[in-house]
């Protein structure tokens, strides 16, 4: 529960991987750090973040863990077991809804979700793919294929969008309050144009925590647009481009090849094709 909770940086996206309930990994997490004397997080209103001691605590946590599944792995290898590693908001916003149609259309391949930040070593991870948000890849150890464009949007439940008229332009959302993750768009775009906010500017570590803010009407929230589909909120404002970033599938060039893998990559592109 530690792990989950250390990658998640929330007990909530933690406790959904796990399928507990929040409270119970809260509760758990409570335990570990009064046996070892230490605490691990700090908790804040927006989520979560490591202490020195949790961060120390973490890093052999999680190599043990790894170990033990890759243990796991040469002892049980399988030809249809993919490891897709993913950003935690892509994994509860995008990837998480559209899995029972994965399921319905793969059944012989068991997919393995890690939902985690930073990019993982294929190699010594055991990944088979990964999903990331950012620039092109440009190393030549990588093989990529573009899921999506970054496509920003500033987005609000309707009744909230409603006060904003028709079409409104980014002078009259910097008079809003705005909702930020940790990628920071609107202050770069803000400043872009030469604004500042004039209200206040609701933190939070995680898209998909942005737009629950969102969805209960705080603000205006700046996400990608393939995260909307099937969310309450109102696209209010387009973003201009940010050059080639987006979401790339992402595999290392050294693994064999394995045609459950590329299965895998076929159906993630043709969702976004399906959602366009």
């Amino acid at each position: 529960m530690f792990d989950a909770a250390a990658r998640h940086l929330n007990f909530r996206l933690a406790a959904d991987e796990l399928n507990l309930s929040q409270g119970a990994v809260a509760q758990q997490v409570r335990r570990l750090e009064a046996d070892l004397g230490h605490k691990l997080f700090f908790r804040q209103a927006r989520g979560l973040s490591l202490t020195d001691a949790g961060r120390r605590y973490h890093q052999p946590v999680r190599q043990a863990l790894e170990l033990i599944e890759q243990a796991t792995s040469t002892l049980a290898p399988s030809e249809h077991r993919i490891t897709l590693s993913v950003p935690p908001s892509f994994a509860a916003k995008w990837l998480v809804p559209r899995l029972p149609d994965f399921e319905a259309t793969h059944p012989d391949i068991e997919l393995r979700i890690l939902a985690e930040e930073n990019l993982s070593d294929f190699k010594r991870d055991g990944i088979d793919l990964a999903i990331r948000l950012g620039t092109r890849p440009r190393d030549p150890e990588l093989q990529t294929k573009l899921l999506s464009p970054m496509d920003l949007v500033a987005v609000a439940r309707p009744d909230v969008a409603l006060t904003l008229g028709q079409k409104p332009k980014i002078e009259m959302l910097a008079l809003s309050v705005l909702i930020q993750d940790g990628h920071h768009y609107w202050d770069r775009l803000l400043r872009d144009a030469g604004l500042t906010a004039t209200r206040r500017v609701l933190q939070f570590n995680q898209t998909a925590l942005a737009m629950d803010a969102a969805v209960n009407g705080q603000g205006l929230a700046l996400v990608p647009r393939i995260f909307l589909d099937g969310q309450p909120l109102q696209q209010i404002w387009q973003a201009p481009v940010i050059g080639d970033a987006g979401f790339y599938v992402v595999w290392s060039a050294e693994n064999r090849q394995s045609p459950s893998r590329q299965l895998v990559v076929d159906w993630l592109l043709s969702q976004v094709i399906a959602y366009d």
